[in-house]
């Protein structure tokens, strides 16, 4: 399984999919899309749904642009042709993460939370780069943060996903975060 599926399935994104068959076929439909990117040069959502229906996979565009998302897929200029879709290599995901992770640890002073949120304090200004590390760290169980204007980041949980389960799955990800 490439790093990149493996990643996946260990921040727990599949765990909330109905029953193991279509977990597995996401799996699966995440496996062809990543080959379907390295090896060919997609320049549209439709050409690369296109290109997955040759290969028997039928979804929509909106499953499409989040497992696209799921993949940090992105498309880059090519000059004059135009542009295209790309995957990050399993290095330069590996360097995104520890960036977002010292951002991350840089900025923080506590965290604490209630049933619904999450408050993080975080030294004068750096509020914002804290909230995009969180974000770009992809905890399934945040909704979404806001930033405060200089010392605090909120993140929204969601139902059913405690403080306790955000705080484990951040020192999964930050193994070096020092919070009790």
């Amino acid at each position: 399984m490439p790093p990149i599926l493996s990643k996946i399935e260990s921040m727990g994104i599949l765990a909330g999919m109905r029953d193991a068959s279509s977990i597995a076929n996401r799996r699966e439909r995440l496996k062809v899309i990543l080959k379907l990117l390295r090896e060919n040069r997609v320049e549209s959502q439709e050409e690369l749904l296109v290109l997955l229906e040759a290969k028997g996979i039928f979804i929509t565009q909106a499953t499409l642009s989040r497992d696209l998302k799921l993949l940090k897929a992105s498309k880059v200029g090519a000059g004059s042709e135009g542009y295209f879709y790309a995957v990050p290599s399993d290095d330069e995901l590996r360097r995104r993460e520890e960036i977002h992770s010292q951002d991350f640890i840089r900025g923080y002073v506590s965290i604490d939370w209630n049933e619904h949120f999450v408050v993080i304090k975080t030294f004068s200004g750096h509020s914002a780069p804290v909230a995009l590390a969180l974000d770009n760290l992809g905890l399934e169980g945040v909704l979404g943060t806001i930033a405060g204007q200089d010392n605090v980041v909120f993140a929204a949980l969601r139902s059913g996903y405690s403080g306790e389960d955000f705080l484990r799955d951040l020192r999964a990800r930050i193994p070096e975060l020092d919070e009790d």
